[in-house]
């Protein structure tokens, strides 16, 4: 007969995996070999113990037994054997065959010392000694087999339903993952389809915009050429003339108008064509303030010739419009016996130019919202002339920023209104300008 060892008895033959809960927040996390071989010493001590409190159990319960018996002494010693190996059956059932032969053998030694004749002996010489011997082993390795058997088996089951008891938790974690992962993409769809939607909301905004400004410019061109022909060729009677010209000024305004809104809706797209070469600043500065003079004759413009005369890499149409548009500004703001100022200096292969007025400035609540579109600041007082749009300075910035440079509205100082500042890239070669 084959008997288990003491270090293996009751255990189950596979490896224990050690399973983190899912509540200390290392969902997923691959449990440290240090960590397993720790857990599985642990694990060995207490076997160890709990093996060697069976032992003393398998040895004290027959010598229990025979001090209980002793002082009965009665005529039935012979059917004392019967006890013990209901004893040691009830030991093989719960704890296995080895306990089983254990106490097989200190309750054979037990009945043969105290209550077979010779009493006080062991011998094994008679019969009935043999047959006790034989018939305690027999039952103990029949009881022990069949009850370790039924004990693997149980641990076996156990270990499968911890294992599946894993895998459940193990399942129910990746739901939670996948439910949590569809949140997130059902989020994430949502907000690609508000983003599409608002792209399209932008592009249609865009198309109807540059339609209509396309639309409107034939129209307001024949208008400017029909109006200017008949006030030159003196067609009208008297008094008709000068209601002509109010008539062909505001087509003009008008024109500049969709002009501006065309401007923007080719910003939005990136679709500005630039034909960017070197440019003398001090030319482009020059004729910007010759148009200005056509719609103010009496406005000053103070400047210096010789810091300006540098070249910068920049496009000549769109470096007047954004000139234009600064100096309209300045000089719808400013009062009509101040002058404009241009100030020109150089850092870092730039030039920067400040645009500088003597009107009231700029006020601190439409400081964050100047160079937004349809922005007009209320309630400034200015030089009484009409007010633009409010897409000038708007248009500013686009133009500046696609021909690499940044604008921006300095902080406004003692004795001087509002304060623009752009900077372009200088043309490779240029002179560095002095202040002015």
């Amino acid at each position: 007969m084959r008997f288990g060892s003491l270090r293996t008895w009751g255990r189950p033959k596979h490896r224990r995996r050690v399973v983190t809960p899912l509540c200390s927040g290392t969902i997923g996390r691959r449990v440290p070999q240090s960590e397993t071989v720790q857990t599985g010493n642990v694990h060995l001590s207490r076997r160890r113990k709990l093996d060697l409190l069976i032992g003393l159990g398998a040895l004290s319960a027959p010598a229990a037994l025979t001090a209980f018996l002793l002082p009965l002494w009665g005529q039935q010693q012979r059917y004392y054997v019967f006890l013990y190996l209901g004893l040691v059956a009830v030991l093989g059932t719960i704890f296995g065959l080895w306990p089983a032969l254990v106490a097989a053998a200190v309750s054979f030694v037990c009945v043969d010392y105290f209550f077979v004749l010779p009493y006080g002996t062991l011998s094994i010489a008679n019969p009935p000694d043999i047959v006790n011997l034989v018939v305690f082993f027999g039952a103990a390795g029949l009881v022990g087999a069949v009850a370790s058997r039924r004990r693997r088996e149980q641990l076996r089951a156990e270990a499968l339903a911890r294992a599946l008891g894993e895998a459940n938790d193990e399942l129910v974690r990746l739901n939670r993952e996948q439910a949590a992962a569809a949140q997130a993409e059902l989020r994430l769809a949502r907000t690609e389809e508000q983003v599409r939607s608002l792209q399209e909301s932008a592009r249609i905004r865009r198309e109807l915009l540059a339609n209509i400004s396309h639309d409107l410019r034939t129209p307001i061109g024949t208008i400017l050429t029909e109006t200017t022909n008949l006030s030159a060729k003196h067609a009208f009677r008297d008094g008709l003339g000068p209601r002509l010209e109010i008539v062909a000024g505001e087509a003009r305004r008008l024109a500049a108008m969709v002009s501006d809104m065309l401007d923007l809706s080719r910003i939005d797209v990136a679709a500005l064509e630039l034909d960017m070469e070197p440019i003398n600043l001090g030319d482009a500065i020059a004729a910007a303030i010759e148009r200005l003079h056509v719609v103010s004759p009496a406005r000053r413009v103070v400047w210096n010739a010789e810091a300006a005369a540098v070249e910068i890499s920049a496009d000549w149409r769109r470096l007047g419009q954004v000139l234009d548009n600064l100096l309209a500004n300045a000089d719808g703001f400013a009062p009509a016996n101040t002058a404009i100022e241009f100030d020109i200096t150089a850092e870092d292969g730039r030039a920067i130019v400040r645009t500088i007025d003597h009107g009231p400035g700029v006020p601190q609540e439409w400081r964050q919202r100047v160079f937004d579109r349809f922005v007009r600041a209320t309630g400034v007082a200015g030089s009484g002339r009409r007010r633009g749009s409010g897409l000038g300075l708007s248009i500013v910035r686009g133009l500046v920023e696609a021909q690499g440079g940044t604008v921006a509205l300095e902080p406004q100082g003692t004795g001087v209104g509002a304060v623009f500042r752009f900077t372009l890239k200088l043309a490779q070669g240029a002179a560095r300008p002095v202040s002015s």
